[in-house]
């Protein structure tokens, strides 16, 4: 049952006359949360929002949300008066036509789980909303050399489409927190580097990576695992923590290659098995405690790509 919930009486007309959707009740819990899919209905509830003293988190998210996204809308509650989330799956960033035609999208359970973790705003634009120009268009921004290594490599644009469609977001949620996931921590560099490149007063929270009981990191593609795929799924987290307990007692070299057998021997087919400084992702050519680690994989399982990664 859904139906629209009133401003709460305190909050003046001019709020009031800013909310263009909400959706409330869920089993014997009501929560507001206000659901956009303009950009100028957005920003102007947001100032209104500001003007009475509340700081703004967001969440941008591509949807078929898991733990892991709903762990970064609880972080951003305890940090922010008002916590907005975006699903938006962005062409831009996509350079497989059929990875964006087969990614997930599950906008009813999301929306639901979205009211049970108390999110307040959900954006939910079109392509046309975000891209009025075509979606040829990215952002004129120096990344820096942390967006060209990894999946900088392995899966060219990305980072462009990325930080374009996160640069257009920020420009109009215009928040003072910023949540992000580890799981994708090259993102995260990336972002770091937007974010100084184009002057943003944007605090960048980087939350932990959430993970099934088996190590598994949670992502949106293990939807699209089969089971005996899932079942094997679980081997990437074995490696990063092969990697991280060799540290000190193997050279990288030995236990990278123990770690790609590994993965081949059950059909899994290693992209790149790597350590890196945490800091710029310099790859490593073995274990150094002068300075930050981070192991980091990427594989395929079957037609599904995954990555993970691990802070020594």
């Amino acid at each position: 049952m859904s139906f629209v919930q009133p401003v709460s009486m305190h909050e003046d007309e001019g709020l009031r006359q800013l909310i263009s959707d909400a959706s409330i009740c869920k089993g014997t819990k009501f929560y507001k949360m206000f659901i956009f899919h303009h950009i100028n209905d957005l920003s102007s509830y947001l100032e209104e929002r500001r003007r009475h003293g509340a700081a703004v988190g967001f969440v941008p998210t591509m949807g078929a949300l898991h733990e892991g996204h709903l762990s970064l809308v609880d972080r951003a509650k305890s940090h922010t008066d008002v916590v907005v989330c975006s699903i938006f799956v962005n062409p831009a960033q996509f350079n497989n036509s059929a990875d964006l035609e087969s990614y997930p999208q599950t906008i009813d359970e999301d929306i639901y789980k979205l009211e049970m973790h108390g999110c307040d705003v959900l954006f939910l634009p079109s392509v046309a909303e975000m891209y009025p120009d075509g979606v040829a268009e990215r952002i004129d921004v120096d990344l820096g050399p942390v967006a060209e290594k990894l999946e900088g490599l392995f899966r060219p644009g990305h980072f462009r489409g990325m930080a374009t469609i996160v640069d257009k977001l920020l420009a109009v949620v215009n928040p003072r927190c910023l949540f992000m996931g580890q799981k994708d921590y090259q993102q995260s560099l990336v972002v770091k580097e937007l974010l100084d490149r184009t002057r943003r007063d944007v605090e960048l929270h980087i939350v932990p990576t959430m993970r099934e009981p088996d190590g598994l990191a949670m992502s949106s593609r293990n939807m699209r695992l089969t089971e005996g795929e899932r079942q094997q799924a679980n081997l990437i987290y074995q490696c990063l923590v092969s990697i991280q307990a060799q540290a000190g007692i193997k050279p990288f070299k030995i236990v990278q290659k123990e770690c790609a057998d590994l993965l081949e021997k059950k059909g899994i087919r290693p992209e790149y098995i790597l350590l890196c400084n945490a800091d710029t992702l310099e790859a490593l050519d073995d274990y150094d405690r002068s300075q930050p680690m981070i192991a980091l994989i990427a594989v395929f399982i079957g037609e599904i790509r995954l990555i993970d990664n691990l802070v020594l």
